[in-house]
């Protein structure tokens, strides 16, 4: 494993989708997410970053040092009990060696040394802060949820037999084009879980390529339109984020018509930005 980080970086990554459903909200019935005040859509931070531990997941395989903590069909307990298999010691330990359970965890799963974890359950691995953090997508223009009936040339009981069909409904966004900003601290990366320069790399990988290997019927056309990222030239850094964040614009440049695609937007990155900082675009 290579060394920590020693740069702070602050990103915003643009995504949009058409015809699909980015994130559904089971208390709604699983329509697409939004804010009901402005009714602009909304994408949670745990929704990305389960589509970035897929992608690892997937391009890594059983690559030593990149397990994923988070994913289906895990015992949590179980992924703990590793750490105390590999040092030997008793789950039941009510003392457990100080840091070296929570540091071999950090060491084997990927996402724990990008996101942190909780690990306070009963075979206790304690608990750390990751450096980097993302804040909920939002929509750049209020969304339209809609619910489409769709039927089915087939009926799964044999009491329905003379229906000879069966309704169904989708929820979608005709079209929306999202912004998620995030963080990344150098400083946690060397203090707590070993955060590299080759999971940096991986990370932003995954922020581009996370939607490609995630298509199905009900998520529609989900794309990565840009990534835009601000590199310090040190730890602490030298600007507030949002100062940075501010740098990105997107204006809608279709007038009067709904946005349908990502050619309806503007988007403008200045380069006027805070000194000992570097604007770099991946896409």
């Amino acid at each position: 494993m290579s060394e920590p980080i020693k740069n702070r970086y602050e990103f915003v990554l643009l995504f949009d989708v058409e015809n699909g459903n980015p994130n559904g909200d089971p208390d709604m019935g699983n329509m697409p997410r939004v804010d009901p005040q402005t009714g602009h859509g909304i994408v949670t931070d745990v929704c990305l970053k389960r589509k970035v531990r897929d992608y690892v997941e997937l391009v890594k395989g059983d690559v030593p040092g990149y397990d994923i903590y988070v994913k289906s069909g895990v015992v949590l307990n179980e992924q703990h009990k590793k750490a105390y298999d590999y040092l030997g010691i008793d789950p039941d330990s009510k003392k457990p060696k100080d840091g070296e359970l929570t540091k071999f965890m950090c060491n084997n799963f990927f996402d724990i040394r990008t996101f942190g974890a909780v690990m306070t359950t009963e075979v206790n691995c304690g608990q750390v802060r990751g450096p980097v953090q993302l804040n909920f997508a939002r929509s750049i223009d209020p969304i339209f949820q809609q619910e489409i009936t769709i039927t089915r040339q087939a009926v799964a009981n044999e009491r329905d037999r003379e229906k000879g069909q069966t309704m169904g409904k989708k929820q979608i966004v005709p079209y929306a084009l999202y912004r998620a900003e995030g963080y990344i601290s150098a400083h946690l990366a060397q203090k707590t879980t070993g955060f590299s320069e080759e999971d940096l790399d991986l990370f932003w990988d995954g922020l581009v390529n996370m939607f490609e290997h995630d298509h199905s019927a009900s998520r529609g056309k989900l794309s990565a339109r840009k990534l835009v990222i601000f590199r310090h030239d040190t730890p602490l850094g030298c600007c507030q984020s949002h100062v940075l964040f501010d740098k990105v614009t997107v204006e809608r440049i279709s007038g009067d018509l709904p946005p349908r695609s990502f050619g309806d937007y503007e988007v403008t990155v200045a380069k006027d930005v805070p000194s000992g900082v570097e604007v770099i675009e991946k896409l």
